[in-house]
């Protein structure tokens, strides 16, 4: 019995501090993802003000949602440090963040020594931009959308000549490659020139773009009451709505 004893009790213990360090585990990585949407939240808030994602920021927000002693007290390697954000990036056109968050946990087994376990955490935030209208109107009048140089409204803010469908296309498709009405694309007059592998095409605009950040890749829409539209037309694709 005793010999039986010897074998039998390390045996179960060790089962229980796999148990406990299971529980530390999940309890970990439930943390870390309630963290992330702590981050995620506050960088849909201010989307609006910035174009990149900064991977300090995010961190120091997974830290704060969480808490530094709790992860430092954790099980997690390096502490509120071991926490990295850097794989995260925006992307600058439909503003939608991919939060991916890498850690490392060690976990002790005694006798074999201390085993690392390498978790990544993935999320998409879509960032808000929305708004609250502050212009006056009386409940009969209609807000519709135009463009700074446009010469029609809108009667839908997500039409399709205003949301820009931006897509990277090789130079050698340019030849071949027509917009949804049928036109060819040209060099930009703002961004144009020698172009790379890659150039930046719109489904509707006739032009061929150098830089992801030119201005002609871009559209200032305003909200406006339909009564200061005199002289526009109406969209002929939102239009119909």
């Amino acid at each position: 019995m005793t010999v039986e004893a010897a074998f039998v009790l390390p045996l179960f213990l060790f089962a229980v501090l796999a148990m406990i360090y299971l529980l530390e585990i999940m309890a970990i990585q439930t943390n870390i993802r309630a963290g992330m949407q702590y981050a995620g939240k506050r960088y849909a808030e201010n989307a609006y003000l910035t174009a990149f994602a900064d991977k300090e920021t995010l961190e120091k927000d997974i830290v704060e949602s969480v808490g530094e002693n709790r992860i430092n007290t954790s099980v997690i390697r390096g502490g509120s440090a071991g926490i990295d954000c850097s794989a995260s990036y925006l992307d600058p056109i439909r503003q939608i963040l991919f939060l991916k968050t890498e850690y490392t946990m060690k976990i002790p087994i005694p006798v074999f020594g201390i085993f690392d376990i390498k978790r990544e955490e993935t999320m998409r935030i879509k960032g808000w931009n929305g708004y609250t209208s502050s212009i006056p109107t009386s409940p009969e009048q209609r807000i519709v959308y135009v463009t700074e140089h446009g010469t029609v409204y809108h009667l839908d803010q997500h039409c399709t000549y205003l949301d820009l469908s931006v897509r990277m296309v090789s130079q050698s498709e340019l030849e071949t490659l027509r917009n949804q009405s049928g036109g060819k694309y040209y060099p930009c007059d703002k961004c144009g020139g020698q172009a790379g592998w890659g150039v930046y095409v719109t489904d509707y605009g006739d032009r061929y773009h150098t830089s992801l950040s030119c201005s002609g890749l871009k559209r200032k829409v305003y909200a406006v009451p339909i009564s200061e539209t005199a002289g526009k037309g109406v969209c002929s694709k939102c239009g119909n709505s």
